[in-house]
């Protein structure tokens, strides 16, 4: 089954880094995927998904957290700011935080409504125009104003550039994480967690390699889990 054999990877990775067992959270990524492929990983008793889009998770995830105990969804793609209110009753987890007016937002939202996700910053390590994200020399100063807002900051998120070495903009996360006092890095996708295992991810993001090659009547642009 590629579930439990991505797991077993994830397992050989975490031996070979010296990590503990079960150190790192795996992230089904079930953007765009039919239902029953989606069933199908849950019956199997996985518990942790990742979602690109606010509405796609709106139709899915409600029926399937009434069936299943303990299902947690994280948000991986970008977050509009007008939609801030409806993710943080859907998600468990927002992994893009990129900007201070959703900084803001959520702040606000948090206060109102007395709980918040845990959050990751997004941090563009290619400093790449197409991608959102921190640029990685502003990064120490908007985690700080994040921690000023009370955010409840977990740690930093990655999505590196296709034509270059991941395992270098990996690196680069952790030392911004670990200047930071942040824990949690989520980074690593089908092609390259383990070595983004290897570098300290506590959160990779695998999609294609559990569900099979995406449905693709739905364009997706600036992934954060590889095809």
């Amino acid at each position: 089954m590629p579930l439990q054999e991505i797991q077993a990877r994830i397992e050989k990775a975490e031996l070979a880094a010296g990590r503990a067992a079960g150190s790192v959270k795996l992230i089904a990524v079930s953007k765009v995927q039919p239902n029953d492929r989606v069933q199908a990983v849950l019956d199997q008793g996985h518990r942790v998904f990742g979602e690109n889009r606010v509405q796609e998770a709106a139709e899915k995830w409600p029926d399937f957290k009434a069936q299943f105990d303990n299902v947690s969804v994280h948000l991986i793609g970008p977050l509009q700011t007008n939609k801030a209110r409806q993710a943080m009753g859907l998600f468990d987890a927002i992994h893009s935080v990129d900007r201070p007016k959703l900084a803001k937002t959520l702040a606000r939202l948090a206060q109102e409504q007395g709980q918040c996700p845990d959050l990751f910053i997004q941090v563009n390590t290619g400093e790449e125009d197409q991608k959102a994200g921190v640029l990685p020399t502003d990064t120490d100063d908007f985690v700080q104003q994040c921690r000023s807002l009370d955010l409840p900051v977990v740690g930093l998120m990655c999505i590196p550039p296709v034509d270059e070495e991941p395992s270098l903009h990996f690196a680069l996360l952790a030392k911004i994480a670990a200047r930071n006092g942040l824990d949690d890095l989520s980074m690593g996708m089908s092609s390259d967690f383990e070595s983004a295992i290897a570098l300290g991810a506590t959160h990779i993001r695998v999609g294609s390699a559990i569900f099979g090659a995406r449905v693709q009547h739905q364009k997706q642009t600036d992934s954060a889990e590889n095809p």
